[in-house]
């Protein structure tokens, strides 16, 4: 294999002649292989590296620090990389040391190498255009990285939203089409009153689109931006009107409404807005793991259970006993759940491990981040596309379940009181028999008048009229 040889202030490595990386990235791949997830599987991530490096050329061309050429090159060489063009030239791991300086030079020797090969160098003459003296030109790790991370996030929640936007329709369809099914709810899962089984449904729908809103709003958290902040949020080595430019030019790439913090040295070590992100990734994998409870237990059985709806049959229940179908659809989404709701504990810890003006736990909380939103757009498309779409229900078995509950005495209450209620539920438990017959029986009230009470649209919303 053809190599190049690269210095640092470490040493000398001799890197691979081919790729875009160089020598810092390569120690990187040498250091830190300690996850199998790399820089390269989160795009997204990518991409705001890209359009961080292309802001800061256009600023520092416009302020007279680059010439055109060079500035030129990096612009070009950064939009590509924003692209997608050389994902497979970040191979570093997502967790490292160093709050993200391995990540930042990576993307400096990418754009500086392909930059150098526009202007019609080899890779490596680094004096045309430097990972450093160009592309870094005007900012730290310490603002360019926590920068990017924000522009990824930005991105990804918006894709995010999409897909809870998808799982929410498919709920509603079913709730649609489920719309005239009686079934009894369930309190502390015993019986208590009827209900639709699509306003079950219709309920898991409006469960997860409220997740919407607050996924949005706290996203928004991350519109404000640390870039000029440098080392530690003084903009030492930039220049006067550089942070204003470059946010700037933020704006109109990435078309989001970026604004520059207030107090750059409060704002470099602040992580506080990953942290209530992170609270609304958690909030709705918990509101996942209740549903896909719900999902199992509704279709628990089927002959032992409650056996209201059948799950779509996808892969074979066991080993053993023949013929059983498991809910692993409803099961994958709890287990991405408290993946979920694990890494909200890391973010949490890595948040408040950061001391002074910096917090070099970054990588991580990154990460954790980036995965948890992955990992709950591929659940809630598997749980849509191979479960949600595919369910039907059992309509014989939700209105057995509704004539046998003596859950139905409660709509009496308004008319026969509560302590009448009272004794016929018990006399019902006793006795075996249902409500409806032991009110008959006792002449309480005429057919004509218990028939109009349980009409199953006088059970299922409040009163007009007693």
């Amino acid at each position: 294999m053809k190599t190049r040889k690269e210095s640092d202030l470490i040493g000398e490595l001799e890197i691979p002649a081919d790729v875009y990386y160089g020598i810092q990235t390569q120690r990187a791949i040498n250091n830190f292989n300690i996850s199998t997830a790399k820089l390269s599987h989160y795009r997204q991530f990518i991409w705001g590296l890209g359009a961080v490096k292309m802001a800061a050329a256009l600023a520092n061309h416009e302020l007279g620090l680059l010439d055109t050429k060079v500035k030129d090159a990096i612009v070009q060489a950064s939009r590509e990389v924003m692209n997608g063009d050389f994902d497979n030239q970040f191979p570093i791991d997502m967790i490292q040391g160093g709050a993200g300086t391995s990540t930042n030079m990576n993307a400096n020797e990418v754009i500086a190498n392909r930059a150098l090969e526009l202007m019609g160098y080899a890779k490596g003459n680094y004096e045309h255009c430097s990972p450093n003296d160009h592309v870094n030109l005007s900012q730290s790790t310490n603002d360019a990285y926590p920068t990017a991370i924000k522009l990824a996030l930005l991105r990804m929640n918006n894709n995010l939203i999409e897909h809870i936007r998808m799982l929410v329709s498919s709920f509603r369809k079913k709730g649609e089409e489920f719309s005239d099914i009686l079934k009894m709810g369930r309190t502390q899962l015993q019986d208590a009153v009827p209900m639709t089984l699509g306003q079950e449904f219709c309920a898991f729908a409006a469960n997860l689109e409220e997740e919407i809103d607050r996924l949005t709003q706290n996203a928004h958290l991350f519109n404000e931006v640390n870039m000029g902040a440098t080392a530690i949020g003084t903009g030492i080595n930039s220049v006067q009107g550089y942070a204003d430019s470059c946010v700037k030019h933020l704006r109109e790439i990435t078309g989001f409404p970026i604004v520059l913090a207030g107090d750059l040295v409060e704002a470099t070590p602040d992580t506080g807005s990953y942290v209530i992100f992170s609270s609304a990734l958690k909030r709705m994998a918990v509101k996942l793991s209740k549903i896909s409870n719900d999902l199992r237990l509704l279709s628990s059985g089927p002959r032992a259970g409650l056996n209201e709806i059948n799950l779509p049959a996808v892969q074979p229940g066991s080993s053993i006993m023949p013929g059983k179908v498991n809910p692993v659809i409803p099961e994958v989404m709890n287990q991405i759940s408290f993946r979920v709701i694990g890494n909200d504990l890391t973010v949490t810890f890595a948040a408040e491990a950061g001391q002074l003006q910096l917090n070099a736990m970054e990588p991580v909380l990154a990460y954790s981040i980036m995965e948890s939103i992955l990992f709950l757009k591929r659940g809630m498309d598997t749980l849509r596309l191979k479960c949600i779409d595919g369910i039907t229900a059992n309509r014989d078995v939700c209105n057995e379940m509704v004539k046998k509950s003596i859950g139905i005495v409660t709509a009496l209450n308004p008319v026969i009181g509560y302590k009448h209620s009272t004794r016929i539920a018990k006399k019902a438990l006793e006795t075996g028999k249902g409500v409806y017959e032991i009110v008959l029986e006792e002449g309480i009230l005429s057919k004509e008048e218990l028939d109009e009470i349980l009409k199953p649209e006088n059970m299922l919303g409040p009163h007009r009229e007693i």
